[in-house]
This record gives C-alpha cells, structure tokens and sequence, in this order.
C-alpha cells in the first residue's frame, strides 16, 4: 500500500506530528474533565458569597445582626459547639485560601459535608464568635481525590494508547527490515519495497536491495566458477581412470591409481554439495521416518551396519534431497569412524506449545576432543587429531548449513559409555524454542 502523499514522508515529520496529536488529545480530554467538573469554579464563587455575607453580618450594629442573619439563614455559634472539621480535597483548601485572602491570614474554616452539611467561619478581625453558614449538596458532590485520579489516568492510558499506535506505525519500516536481513542471511531471495516508506528509510531499502543483489550475483558467479572447474577436471580423470581399466595388468599401483581418482571425485562432489546448499530446492511435506529408512537401506545390503531407532513423527515441511545428503554425511562420517557400530535415532521432543524433532547419529568411535567440538563445524575443518581419517573437512559445514536453512541446528556430544553423537534439531513450528537440548 502506498503512503498517501499527504501523509508525513519522514521520520521527523512523524514524530513531530505523533507529539502534536498526542499533545491536543490530552488537552481536549483535560477541557471536557474541566468543562464537566465546573465544581471548583462554583466553589470559588460560592466561598467568595459567603465571605461578603460575614462582612455584611459583622459590618452591622447588634440590633440588625439579627435580621442579616435571619435572611441569610447564618447562625451564631460559641466555641464549644464547633465540630472538627472534615478534609474534602480541593474543596477544604478552596474555603481556607478564600476567606483568609479576604477576611484576614488569622481566618478559621472548619467544613462538615456529613448530616446537615454546613462551613463554620471564625474571622477575629471582624468578631470573635463562630458564624455557621449552611451549604447545598450541589457544589461539593462528594467528589473525591480518586474520581480525579481515575480521569487523568484514563486520560494517561488512551494517550499512550494513541502513541503506541504510531510509533508502532513509525517502527514498521525497521521492523521489517530486520526480518528481511535475517531472511537474506538465510540464503533466501528477498527484497524490500521502496514506495511505502519514509523518505529516510527509502535510501537505506535500496541500499539493502542492491546488498541482496550483489550477494546472490557473487553466489551464482561462484557458483558457476565451481561447476566449470568441476567439469574441467573429471573429464581428465575419466579418461585416466578409462586407461587405467584398459591397462589389463591390475597391479597394486593401479589399484592404488583408481582409488585416488574415486577420492578425487568424491572430493569434487563435496565441494559442489557446499556450493549447492539446496536453498533453491522446493520444500515439501515428508515422513522424516521413511527417509531416514530409505538413507539407510544401501548401508544395510550386506548386513546390519546402521540400527534405527525411530518414533511416529507427523509430517512436516523439509527439502527432501538435502535433508538425506544431511543424513549420508553423518552416517558415512560415524561408519568411516567407529566401523559397524552406527545408530540413527528420531523421535519429537519439547511440549505441545513449541515441538521440535531431534535427529541423532550415534556412534562407538574414538569421539572428538572437546576443545575441537565448536570448530569442528568450519570448513576444511577436520577432527584428524581425535578420530584420524581424510576428506575436504566440508562434511559437518554441510551438515549445519542444511540444519540452519531449516530453521534448526546442529551439536556434535562426546557420549558418556565412549563414541559420538551428533543431534540435529528441526522445529515443527515457526522457531526452535531456545530450551531445544
């Protein structure tokens, strides 16, 4: 969807106008609190009434006291039939402040808003007697301090509400920018659109894509480097190894000749499976057991040389070539190790909320040293110095490859009766849970 183009195009504009909305928002809110809760308005106003009514009762003589009390329904009261007063926030506050700015700083206010509510006022400077002025329940409504709070804390939430939304909004462009890096990182084509984003992050989308194109660019020119190279030397092989066979003669030399020219070959598969890490092979639902079955039936011609040990497991998504080249680098690793004495085990693992399937290769071999156990995944990296062998060292680097591209990963675990383990854990969910063992 296209950004409207009266909409802000960059991130200051959009942040400005987020803090312009936020802002007049909880103004209006604080006008309507104020527009339905004129009460300290009336109060003021109220309080200042009473004050020209006191002057007026105490600016008269005895004789007429009386009559202004009368009609302004005061009552004259001694000391000792003042009740303490009640604390009624704002309103108390409003009354003392009022009648002291205008009937002298020595003013007494008691307020009582409890059976018969009424305001007892004592001003020395105009009499020494206690006056109680009676009050109507629509000025002070009971209102607390809570009811207060409760309204500028729902301002507070809608507020941070509406911010919430557009910052969400302003984060969506780096949001997705992130997932498109991981997705990249994953070996996987994408690209980021340009014509919906602030004008700030519309460099840096393009940047990113010309990145991911120049990436694939290099992969596929390295991919193709690799091929030629391939070709060009298995010609010369194949002719070597055709005079080889024609020579009729089989000495222990041309034996030895043959078997380096099958090492070489199997060399240049290696290499070539690197390069072609399948990330382009369709993904497809598969039963991890009856691929496992089916890697491991040519091992077992001959004889039982690989056990299994697998559990009912749904269906889930895999690439299925690259899935049983994982499989055939782990079982040719473990029997070129520790012999005939091979285990291939599968079963789901975790809880119901983040499933997992764990995929083992066991073995009885010599193990690996475990300060190699971290490298060992490197390319060209070989674990010679604990289990001995040859080989390009591209194996286990295929391996973690292939895991990641599923979204899980690999660990090689020396096991406690002696031999190897290497478990390799594929989520059936979204994402490996972090707790996968």
């Amino acid at each position: 969807m296209k950004t409207p183009l009266w909409f802000p195009q960059s991130f200051f504009s959009r942040t400005l106008w987020l803090v312009l909305i936020v802002v007049l928002f909880s103004k209006a809110l604080t006008l309507v609190y104020l527009l339905m809760n004129e009460d300290v308005l009336v109060d003021r106003q109220y309080s200042h009434g009473v004050a020209l009514t006191l002057r007026a009762y105490w600016a008269v003589d005895e004789e007429n006291r009386e009559k202004v009390a009368k009609a302004s329904t005061l009552i004259r009261v001694d000391g000792a039939g003042v009740p303490e007063g009640e604390q009624h926030w704002p309103y108390s506050e409003i009354y003392q402040r009022q009648m002291q700015a205008e009937l002298g700083e020595d003013t007494e206010v008691r307020l009582r808003m409890h059976v018969s509510p009424a305001l007892w006022v004592r001003a020395p400077s105009l009499g020494d007697a206690w006056i109680k002025v009676p009050l109507y329940p629509h000025p002070l409504r009971g209102q607390k301090i809570w009811n207060v709070l409760g309204w500028f804390l729902a301002i507070g939430l809608l507020s941070t509400a509406s911010a919430w939304i557009f910052v969400r909004q302003l984060n969506q462009p780096l949001k997705r920018l992130v997932f498109a890096a991981r997705q990249l990182g994953q070996g996987r084509s994408v690209r980021l659109p340009v014509s919906d984003t602030p004008s700030e992050m519309t460099e840096v989308y393009g940047a990113f894509n010309q990145m991911a194109e120049d990436v694939e660019q290099a992969g596929r020119e390295r991919e193709l480097m690799l091929a030629g190279v391939s070709h060009d030397l298995r010609t010369p092989l194949t002719r070597l190894r055709l005079s080889l066979e024609l020579m009729g003669n089989h000495t222990d030399l041309t034996d030895d000749m043959v078997r380096d020219i099958e090492d070489m070959d199997a060399i240049l598969d290696q290499f070539l499976a690197f390069i072609r890490d399948g990330r382009d092979e369709v993904v497809e639902e598969v039963d991890l057991t009856d691929l496992v079955r089916e890697v491991v039936a040519p091992y077992n011609q001959n004889g039982e040389q690989v056990r299994m040990r697998l559990e009912p497991i749904r269906p889930f998504a895999l690439r299925r070539v690259s899935m049983k080249r994982l499989l055939n680098n782990l079982i040719g690793n473990a029997l070129h190790h520790a012999g005939s004495d091979v285990e291939v085990a599968a079963y789901v693992s975790g809880d119901s909320a983040a499933p997992y399937v764990v995929l083992s290769v066991m073995d009885r071999g010599a193990g690996i040293d475990p300060d190699e156990l971290e490298g060992i995944f490197n390319p060209f990296t070989r674990g010679d110095r604990a289990r001995g062998g040859k080989g390009t060292g591209l194996g286990l680097a295929i391996v973690r490859r292939i895991a990641s591209m599923h979204g899980g990963n690999v660990e090689l675990r020396n096991r406690e009766e002696g031999g190897l383990e290497a478990r390799v854990r594929l989520p059936l969910g979204l994402m490996l849970p972090r707790d996968a063992v």
